[in-house]
Order: C-alpha cells, then structure tokens, then sequence
C-alpha cells in the first residue's frame, strides 16, 4: 500500500530494503524485492516478482515487467524497458559447488538509454547494450550492440536498425541515410556500423 509519507508507491506484498534510495512517481508492485543499496530513479515501474540486486542503479523512466531479476552488476540508463521474464546473468563461468557470489567475480553489464529488451531475451554479462537498441524477444544476447540497432536471434545478431521510437528503419539508401516511416526522424550511417541522428538546422 501507498504510504502517505512517500513520494513513491510500494505494494503491500513487496520489501524494500535498507538503505535504498527510490525516486518520486516510482511504483513497485506485487512480490517484488528491492534489496539494500539500490538506487532507482524517477517515474520507474516495476512489475509483478521482480527482484533488483544489492548495488543496482536505475535510471529515470525504466520499465521493468514481470519476472525480471536484476543482479548486482547490472546498470540501466533512464528510459529502458524489460519485457516479461526477460533475462540478467552477472558471473560468466557459475559453479554450484565453487562460491562466485561477490563483486570480484561480477562482469558488469550496461544497458543505454532508451534500450528496449524482448520477452525471454537474455543478456549474458558482460555486455553493452547500446542507446535506442531493440533486443528482439526469445534473443540471448552474447555480445555488445550498437547504439540503435534491431539484434534477435540465438546468438543474437544484428538485422537491422531501429528508430528512437521503436520502429524498425527502411534500409540505408546510397547517401548512407534512413528515415523513419513513422516519426519521420533522419538517420546516418558512418563506417557501415555507427548509425546516428541528424538534427534538423
């Protein structure tokens, strides 16, 4: 239940450890466990049986669905969405019988800003996740992506780029441009692999 005294909103099956730190217009909600030392930002959602790792950082905006854990080593920039069950690891070589369960043995894993991440999608850590990315759903992610690029598959691979609004772009034409069918936003390819806005004068 909302709490008079808070800017935020936690649900009454949920804990939130000591300390955190949780930004005004943020809601979590249903059996969901915020562990100490966390920071999240503004305006965050955060689903049903998430659970967010002792250290993590959340920027403003980010979106969390359902069933999503995120280990201590994992960082996500504002505006980043998490669809349903998706997928964080945090130790690359895990033992049950060999203790890697402390920051030494963490390979962190960086989401950008505005990154969209698919249903089932995993994200093996060690990886950056480049700004405007979109992860397909059901992808496992095993290497870093560019800023904007559309990646799906096992192993994901690029296919494609898509727009800040979420729309996949038309192919890049000879002038090494693109514009967006939807929000009309121009785009630039440099070097066949850095794919970047164009401000309008």
């Amino acid at each position: 239940m909302l709490k008079t005294d808070l800017p935020y909103f936690v649900h009454e099956s949920s804990y939130v450890d000591e300390p955190s730190q949780i930004g005004e217009g943020t809601a979590i909600w249903h059996f969901s466990h915020i562990l100490s030392h966390v920071t999240i930002g503004k305006r965050c959602k955060i689903g049903q049986n998430v659970v967010i790792g002792p250290k993590v950082a959340l920027g403003n905006n980010v979106k969390i669905q359902n069933n999503v854990s995120v280990y201590a080593g994992v960082t996500l920039e504002d505006d980043v969405f998490c669809g349903p069950s998706m997928v964080f690891t945090n130790i690359i070589n895990p033992r049950s019988a060999i203790t890697r369960n402390s920051e030494e043995f963490y390979k962190p894993t960086h989401v950008k800003r505005g990154a969209s991440i698919g249903a089932n999608a995993t994200i093996v850590c060690g990886v950056t996740v480049g700004r405007y990315a979109l992860i397909g759903a059901g992808s496992v992610v095993t290497r870093d992506v560019p800023d904007y690029a559309l990646v799906y598959g096992n192993p994901a691979r690029q296919h494609g780029w898509a727009c800040y609004c979420g729309e996949t772009l038309p192919a890049v034409d000879a002038e090494h441009t693109t514009r967006c069918i939807e929000c009309k936003r121009v785009y630039h390819l440099e070097n066949d692999k850095t794919l970047s806005p164009v401000v309008a004068e």
